[in-house]
């Protein structure tokens, strides 16, 4: 019996608590690729067990509530032995038709290519959504030492050093299979971060590689970009609405069905609402105790600011 030839591609995988997907994230990734590796921000629960068990190799690292660092930790500390590397969540995983593109086009790539962008499709309670939000491309798939994490609070890219992209055809999956009362919890989580990011539109406070990396980043994340840019202009809440009536009716969202409903209407609505409420709190209390919004993110909410 022939063994198939991997191509040379290390997988990396951020972890905190993820007993319920990561046997099914590693086992894909070991379809594809050499190496894999885990970057936990310490779980408690059998996470790291069930990753060594199917021979991941964990590394652990404290969360300071940045993707991005974590991201870029991974990148400087990990023994990487494969020319590629490509990041996955651990809700994520790689179709077969994909599995197969990248095997085949891997190794015949120009020595100019050094990212490779991958659509993403979205599963929302066991069903894939197929319209309002559209396929996500993102450059998931670099050369080693050819990208890092652009440093964000949120909608951080991976962005390459040198080197160009070429974008491939077949679709990883994003399918989390928790349930609503923690996606609620996490996007709770999210919407603090979220409205740090708008407010900082406003009043530039943080250090951004916004400027930087424009000219670095896929066409649909240059969009997503200027868009999110117009989207912070408009009036609080009414934005919210606005965007949840494009989503859903405008895109054909009402087409997906219940799970379509529930989707655009919590991610598309309540959660762009939550964040717009967040953002009334932190404007509210800097006027009535005469603080700067950093002053409020730090005195209030506990967010160390750069």
């Amino acid at each position: 019996m022939v063994t198939e030839e991997k191509p040379d591609i290390t997988v990396i995988i951020l972890t905190f608590n993820e007993e319920l997907h990561i046997r099914r994230c590693v086992t894909n990734a070991f379809l594809f690729a050499k190496q894999v590796f885990i970057i936990d921000s310490y779980s408690t629960d059998k996470t790291v067990e069930i990753a060594e068990s199917l021979g991941a190799i964990v590394l652990k690292n404290k969360w300071e509530n940045n993707h991005a660092k974590q991201v870029n930790w991974a990148l400087e500390n990990c023994p990487f032995t494969t020319d590629w590397i490509l990041r996955l969540d651990a809700d994520e995983f790689l179709t077969e038709k994909l599995i197969k593109e990248i095997k085949a086009k891997i190794p015949d790539l120009p020595a100019d290519i050094s990212g490779v962008v991958l659509p993403r499709q979205i599963y929302f309670l066991g069903q894939r959504i197929k319209r309002g939000t559209g396929v996500v491309k993102i450059l998931r798939l670099f050369k080693n030492k050819k990208a890092r994490c652009e440093d964000r609070l949120m909608d951080e890219h991976m962005v390459l050093l040198e080197g160009g992209a070429v974008e491939f055809s077949n679709f990883m999956i994003d399918n989390n299979l928790s349930n609503l009362g923690w996606w609620t919890a996490k996007h709770n989580g999210y919407s603090l971060r979220e409205a740090i990011d708008l407010l900082n539109q406003k009043h530039s406070f943080l250090k951004t590689e916004s400027d930087k990396v424009e000219n670095k980043l896929t066409r649909q994340a240059n969009k997503k970009r200027k868009a999110k840019s117009l989207y912070s202009k408009m009036p609080l809440f009414l934005r919210a609405f606005l965007y949840f009536i494009y989503r859903y009716f405008i895109m054909g969202g009402f087409l997906d069905g219940r799970p379509g409903l529930i989707w655009h209407f919590l991610q598309g609505f309540w959660y762009r609402f939550l964040v717009d409420a967040k953002i009334y709190e932190i404007q509210k209390l800097a006027r009535t105790k005469n603080k700067s919004i950093v002053e409020v993110l730090e005195d209030d909410y506990g967010f160390k600011i750069n």
